[in-house]
């Protein structure tokens, strides 16, 4: 046998060049993410530093770990424990996450795959409503929950999602739910199956990417949501993390502002945990609803 001739270099596969511009994109990558990142660390790292070195020291790190912020943040506000407004909050957001799914679910069918009169300019109307601001409708909204007697409850802040209020949500739904194929639904009344059968049965299972992207962004806006909660609830024992924030330097002598970066903390851990648990259906349900229709 004859040895395999060696290469020579003249022979040798070519040396590829580096990719400097795919090199510069990730470097530039990984900048923006740090500068993104930096206000969470910079929240982590306050809520342990000591009560003298929040203001006055523009380090990242403190000096030696302050746990007795946290003992003070659990130990809540206006002699409210965390727990309750954790239950709280959870409760508002449960709610209108509920809320929510179930009456933009429907009315996203109606106007996707259904056939009635005046379906064009009611769904038109609908659209109009994202341009309308918040506080337009807040007064006559507060009047009239006012006259039903139900402020200082939680229901001014969940009854309106399950009256399909969120246009955008119903948008994002519709979006979706006119990508899906006419013949599932023919198939199902061939049959027997009628209209709500056809949505239980049919539709609603395969929407589910969008119905969970529309449960993240109702749990996160519900959870951060400050200003409609300080109109309605008036009662310390019905306050939510987001309120108990607002008041819990004023609930001191001094200013704990510690203490209230440790209850940010808390308040904030619901949000990630919730966001990691269903963000792939979240990019799989925007991407969706965003090439279809």
């Amino acid at each position: 046998m004859t040895a395999a001739p060696t290469p020579t270099a003249s022979t040798a596969a070519p040396r590829k060049p580096v990719p400097w511009g795919r090199v510069a994109l990730h470097v530039g990558c990984v900048a923006a993410l740090l500068v993104m990142l930096y206000p969470l660390a910079w929240l982590l790292a306050t809520s342990l530093k000591p009560a003298n070195e929040v203001i006055a020291s523009l380090d990242l790190l403190p000096s030696h770990i302050e746990w007795s912020n946290y003992r003070t943040a659990f130990g809540g506000v206006n002699d409210v424990s965390v727990w309750r407004l954790l239950g709280n909050s959870l409760l508002i957001a449960g709610g209108a996450v509920v809320g929510n799914v179930i009456s933009c679910s429907l009315t996203a069918y109606a106007f996707a795959r259904l056939r009635f009169r005046l379906r064009g300019p009611l769904f038109a109307f609908m659209i109009a409503t994202i341009m309308l601001p918040h506080h337009v409708v807040l007064i006559p909204q507060y009047i009239l929950f006012n006259r039903l007697g139900l402020v200082n409850t939680y229901w001014p802040l969940i009854l309106p999602k399950f009256l399909a209020t969120e246009a955008f949500f119903v948008f994002l739904i519709v979006q979706f739910m006119r990508g899906l194929p006419r013949e599932l639904e023919e198939a199902a009344r061939i049959d027997g199956c009628g209209p709500f059968r056809s949505f239980f049965s049919v539709i609603l299972p395969l929407t589910r990417p969008a119905l969970i992207t529309t449960a993240i962004f109702t749990f996160i806006w519900t959870w951060n949501d400050f200003f409609t909660q300080l109109i309605y609830l008036f009662d310390p024992d019905k306050f939510t993390l987001t309120l108990a924030l607002s008041s819990f330097v004023d609930s001191s002598s001094q200013s704990a502002f510690g203490p209230m970066f440790a209850m940010s903390v808390i308040a904030l851990l619901p949000i990630v945990l919730f966001f990691l648990a269903f963000q792939r259906f979240l990019v799989e349900g925007m991407a969706s609803s965003g090439v279809k229709g």
